[in-house]
C-alpha cells in the first residue's frame, strides 16, 4: 500500500462516480490531497464527494461531459480557480459499448466510445497540461486497458480506442517530460468493480471464463489499481516517463494454460 503523502496537493478523477475512479480519488484524499471528482453521473458524483468529506477528506464534486472540449476547459479552470493549482490527474473515465462485431458496430456507438475513451484523454490532458506547466510540474494517469495492448473480438471501437490512448500517453510523456511534467499510462485488466459485478450477473457463465486464462487465478481490485496509480503520482516514480503498466494478472503475457 502506498503510503506516501499527498498533503498539499490537487489533483482531479475523471469517472469518479464509481468502481476505479472512486475508489482512487477516496485514497488520494486519504493521503492528504485534495481531489476534484469529475463525472456526468451528480448523484453518485455527489455521493463520493459526501462519503470522502465523512471521513474527513478534502473533495468536490465537479459535474462534467468529458467528451465535450469546452465543458472540459471550463471545468478544469473552475477546479484550478477553486483550490488553486493542479498537481495531478487521473484520466480515468471510459465505456466498453455493445459487443458485436465490426461491420455491425453502428456510427453512432463507434463515436460515443471514441469520444469518451480516447479524445475526452485528449481534452484532459490539453487543458490539465497549462496549469501543470504553470506550477513547475505534475503527474497524468491516463487509464487504457489490457485491451490496450492485445486484442478481443467484439468490443473493435474499445480495442482501436485505448490502443490510441497508449500511443497518446507515449507521445505526451516525450513531449513534456523536460518540462516536469510525468506523463503515464495504466492497463488494467479484470478488475471487481460494480460495473463487472453488473456484467457477471447478466453473464453468469463469465465469470469462470473471465477468470481462468489469468495467470494469477482471480480478478485484480481497485485498491490494486488505486496503489499503482497512486505511485505513478508520487514521488517515488520520478522517473516512470510514458510508462505503459499492465495491471492484469499476467492476462498480457499470453495464452495461459494449467497444467
Amino acid at each position: 500500500m502506498i503510503t506516501e503523502t499527498f498533503s498539499g496537493r490537487v489533483g482531479l478523477v475523471t469517472g469518479a462516480a464509481s468502481g476505479i475512479g472512486a475508489g482512487t480519488a477516496k485514497r488520494f484524499t486519504a493521503a492528504g490531497a485534495t481531489v476534484a471528482l469529475i463525472d456526468i453521473d451528480a448523484v453518485a458524483g455527489e455521493a463520493v464527494a459526501a462519503d470522502i468529506e465523512a471521513a474527513g477528506g478534502n473533495a468536490g464534486f465537479f459535474h462534467c461531459d468529458v467528451t465535450d472540449a469546452a465543458q472540459v476547459e471550463s471545468t478544469i479552470n473552475r477546479i484550478v480557480e477553486t483550490f488553486g493549482r493542479l498537481d495531478f490527474a487521473f484520466n480515468n473515465a471510459g465505456i466498453t459499448g455493445p459487443m458485436c462485431r465490426t461491420a455491425d458496430v453502428t456510427i453512432e456507438t463507434w463515436k460515443q466510445v471514441i469520444d469518451l475513451d480516447l479524445s475526452a484523454v485528449f481534452y484532459c490532458m490539453k487543458y490539465e497540461i497549462p496549469h501543470m506547466l504553470a506550477s513547475g510540474g505534475g503527474a497524468i494517469v491516463n487509464t487504457s486497458s489490457d485491451a490496450g495492448l492485445h486484442s478481443l473480438p467484439t468490443i473493435a471501437p474499445y480495442i482501436a480506442a485505448k490502443h490510441a490512448v497508449v500511443g497518446l500517453t507515449k507521445a505526451t510523456a516525450q513531449e513534456y517530460a523536460a518540462s516536469g511534467i510525468r506523463v503515464n499510462c495504466i492497463c488494467p485488466g479484470v478488475t471487481d468493480t460494480p460495473m463487472m459485478e453488473l456484467w457477471y450477473a447478466s453473464h453468469p457463465e463469465s465469470r469462470a471464463s473471465a477468470t481462468k486464462s489469468i495467470p494469477i487465478g482471480r480478478g485484480g481490485s481497485v485498491d490494486e489499481v488505486a496503489n499503482a496509480v497512486m505511485w505513478l503520482c508520487s514521488d517515488a516514480a520520478s522517473y516512470a516517463i510514458g510508462m505503459i503498466m499492465a495491471l492484469d494478472g499476467g492476462l498480457t503475457l499470453g495464452p495461459y494454460l494449467s497444467f
